[in-house]
């Protein structure tokens, strides 16, 4: 069953009641103009079985202690924004599978050569997700992205991904000239930033719900990041989100500020409709498909991630 996301951006009281996720606005509960009957309307409950992502967007926003605990036992990621309405946090739970420790041995106890083919799947797919975003929505020739995918050997030594990237970027906004992916450059780095932050907490979700740790990483390996293997395995579900921000910019909107209408456009992401071994699903369900293959992988059960095609 596909998990709801919430977002919550104005000051908002949410607390645990019959294992339902109720909401209190605070404004409308004190203003004495409203009715009561407004009021009650205002007041909503949403089971918690129900929610996968959570993300908090307002400095007055009030979370008990009791329903961070629910939701984590339900495997729900729960995403903190700054000042600056930017994800800057993530919190997920500590256990996320009943074999867990199981698990985390086959993880770390994966050899080197593995982890290398395992980084080949997934950069050979990320190419080849890159290069048909670039000829459906530019028109741009994809032939060498296609070529360079099919030349990815086991760990990448050549770095094809960095090549392919080069050409990818400076393709994808040819109104933009000179644009550079770059965290803190010049929109739309800031929709992509946001998209990629809500997608890294549906990959880290999807990890620990296989009895994955999203810390150790198969090729990404910053002893300052939290999320190395949901970094990895997130590589080919990027092109989806670059898809998504191509539509947005086209579609007209102003984006040098990510406002509600952008940020609803983002955050469909969880929702957005990709193809895993053939069948379509949504991509967070996808998401758990493919962490639960790169456990199989880990495990010696399977020799191939399952990893979402465009």
């Amino acid at each position: 069953m596909i998990k709801k996301t919430l977002y919550f951006g104005n000051p908002t009281y949410l607390s645990l009641a019959n294992e339902q996720l109720v909401i209190k606005l605070p404004e409308v509960e004190k203003n004495k103009d409203l009715s009561d009957s407004f009021k009650k309307e205002a007041f909503r409950t949403i089971p918690i079985e129900d929610i996968g992502i959570l993300i908090l967007d307002h400095k007055q926003i009030t979370i008990t202690q009791g329903l961070l605990e629910k939701l984590l036992s339900n495997n729900c990621a729960v995403i903190t924004c700054s000042s600056n309405r930017m994800p800057i946090g993530l919190l997920w739970p500590l256990s996320g599978n009943t074999i867990q420790s199981e698990r985390f041995k086959d993880q770390i106890n994966a050899s080197l050569p593995l982890r290398k083919q395992l980084w080949q799947q997934t950069i050979k797919q990320k190419i080849e997700n890159q290069a048909y975003v670039l000829n459906i929505k530019r028109g741009e020739v994809v032939k060498n992205m296609l070529v360079w995918a099919n030349n990815v050997r086991s760990g990448d030594p050549d770095n094809y991904e960095a090549r392919a990237a080069a050409y990818y970027w400076k393709c994808l906004f040819p109104d933009l000239p000179g644009f550079t992916r770059d965290r803190d450059g010049i929109p739309p780095n800031n929709l992509l930033n946001y998209g990629y932050a809500i997608l890294r907490a549906v990959m880290a979700r999807s990890l620990v719900a296989s009895g994955l740790l999203p810390t150790l990483g198969i090729h990404h390996h910053n002893r300052y990041n939290a999320y190395c293997l949901a970094d990895d395995i997130m590589e080919p579900y990027r092109p989806f989100v670059d898809k998504l921000v191509i539509e947005i910019l086209d579609s007209g909107m102003e984006y040098d500020i990510i406002t509600s209408d952008i940020k609803a456009e983002l955050l469909k992401i969880p929702t957005l409709d990709v193809c895993v071994n053939g069948k379509r699903s949504p991509l967070m369900i996808a998401a758990g498909l493919t962490s639960s293959s790169l456990y199989k992988c880990f495990s010696g059960e399977i020799r191939k991630i399952s990893f979402p095609c465009m």
